[in-house]
């Protein structure tokens, strides 16, 4: 899962969380201040009722302090502004047959759902009750008891989270997709990271990186950064020291081939010559020792041409004294008069000016090639090509393709020494080497730039 939609789905859940708890806060406060809109009641109608007690003290006439109160004009509209909705007030010691006053209820909202009404009920309980003396200095005056209305007050906490909630869940929603952006353009520059270790896999180990200014991000910049330019420079050594080992191995083998041409191909001359020598004086005096003789002279013979084919594969490339374009027909000729597939060659481009390692190298990846097409393949026919790539990105492609069958998968993890020779070349040069199955066959190209 990408990093930025972990980031997000991880707001979206503290975004859900902190709506929940605003609900709740919503529902206790919605609540308890039922209890508050109580008392606030009762005491407002406890100082109008006191009014109205000293009123009638001044006005008693021949009535006695203990039944001043209630008056039948307590009962009135004003009495009623002084009770909040949802609340109900009696007055104590109440009249016979007298009905509490309670403050309008309609208008209250919807009623809530069952499941929201058991569980305020049964989490926050009910609301108690509350007494307001009429007078401190006169207690027969009489007190004010208010008490909330139940279903009133589950009414107002469902109104108070309706309203508060809408606005809390806009406020989510909004800070949400806020913050959703200023992730995602946060995070964006890591996309160029990301896209720069990959052209450092590719072989690119100095990709440009932009300027962040999220610190992290500048020091995870340096640190790929200052990567590229250890893998380049360790390129560059090994590049450095698979060239100085090939120049040994070369240096070996023409040390080698020397050694060859003078003590073997000397000896084997020697003995071709002393086997001449008995075979002529063994005719017509004994046909046996001719005949032997005979032998040992084809033997030595096809020791002599197999001595030859290896000096010519240790000596020194043709395409370092030919150049590569004719060290590739030379290559392919001599090839061809041996071989029984048919040999295909194909040239495009100007090859004349490719010299050096880079030449070396294509010519002794062609010659291990069609080499192993005529050892270990049963092809009829093996097609060279060779092409010059134009352009900035100028480059070499060799590519020897044959129909003799063959797994792609298991000669790419070979081994042996020769093709591991071609690999390390190509490597030293820059280059890049795939074998991959062909129509009937198998096609191993190499891609050589020119700068290097």
């Amino acid at each position: 899962m990408r990093l930025v939609l972990q980031l997000i789905a991880r707001l979206a859940l503290i975004v859900l969380l902190c709506l929940a708890a605003a609900g709740v806060w919503v529902t206790v406060d919605a609540y308890r201040s039922v209890d508050r809109a109580t008392a606030a009641s009762a005491e407002r109608v406890s100082q109008a009722l006191e009014a109205l007690y000293w009123r009638e003290l001044l006005l008693r006439s021949n009535r006695t302090r203990d039944h001043l109160l209630p008056v039948p004009d307590w009962r009135t509209t004003e009495t009623m502004k002084l009770i909040a909705p949802g609340i109900c007030v009696q007055f104590k010691p109440e009249a016979a047959f007298e009905k509490p006053l309670c403050g309008q209820s309609k208008g209250l909202g919807t009623a809530p759902p069952r499941w929201f009404s058991g569980l305020v009920e049964t989490i926050l309980g009910d609301h108690a009750a509350v007494a307001q003396a009429i007078s401190a200095r006169t207690t027969t005056a009489g007190t004010v008891s208010a008490i909330a209305d139940p279903d009133a007050a589950i009414q107002l906490a469902w109104q108070r989270i309706q309203d508060s909630f809408g606005v809390a869940l806009a406020m989510a929603i909004a800070i949400g997709v806020l913050a959703s952006l200023a992730i995602a353009h946060a995070l964006a520059p890591a996309r160029s990271i990301v896209q720069a270790l990959q052209r450092m896999a590719e072989g690119e180990h100095r990709p440009a990186l932009p300027r962040f200014r999220s610190m992290e991000l500048a020091m995870i910049g340096r640190a790929v950064s200052e990567l590229g330019d250890r893998l380049a420079q360790a390129n560059e050594q090994r590049a450095a020291l698979t060239e100085r080992l090939l120049d040994i191995r070369d240096e070996e083998r023409r040390a080698l081939a020397r050694e060859l041409h003078d003590e073997f191909g000397q000896n084997l001359t020697a003995i071709l010559a002393f086997a001449s020598t008995i075979e002529a004086a063994g005719q017509g005096r004994n046909d046996q020792v001719a005949q032997d003789a005979r032998m040992i002279t084809q033997s030595v013979s096809h020791l002599m041409a197999c001595l030859r084919g290896t000096l010519s594969r240790l000596r020194r490339p043709l395409a370092e004294e030919l150049g590569l374009e004719a060290g590739l027909v030379a290559l392919t000729q001599n090839y061809q008069h041996a071989a029984r597939p048919a040999i295909r060659l194909d040239l495009h481009g100007d090859l004349a000016d490719i010299q050096g390692p880079v030449a070396v190298t294509a010519y002794r990846m062609a010659q291990e090639c069609l080499t192993n097409a005529l050892r270990h393949t049963d092809a009829s026919e093996v097609s060279l090509r060779v092409e010059r790539r134009a352009g900035p990105d100028s480059a070499l492609v060799i590519s020897v393709e044959d129909d003799g069958g063959g797994d792609a998968a298991q000669m790419a993890q070979s081994s042996g020494f020769g093709l591991t020779g071609i690999r390390e070349r190509i490597a030293a040069v820059g280059g890049s080497l795939s074998i991959e199955p062909a129509a009937r066959g198998l096609s191993v190209s190499a891609t050589i730039p020119l700068a290097a």
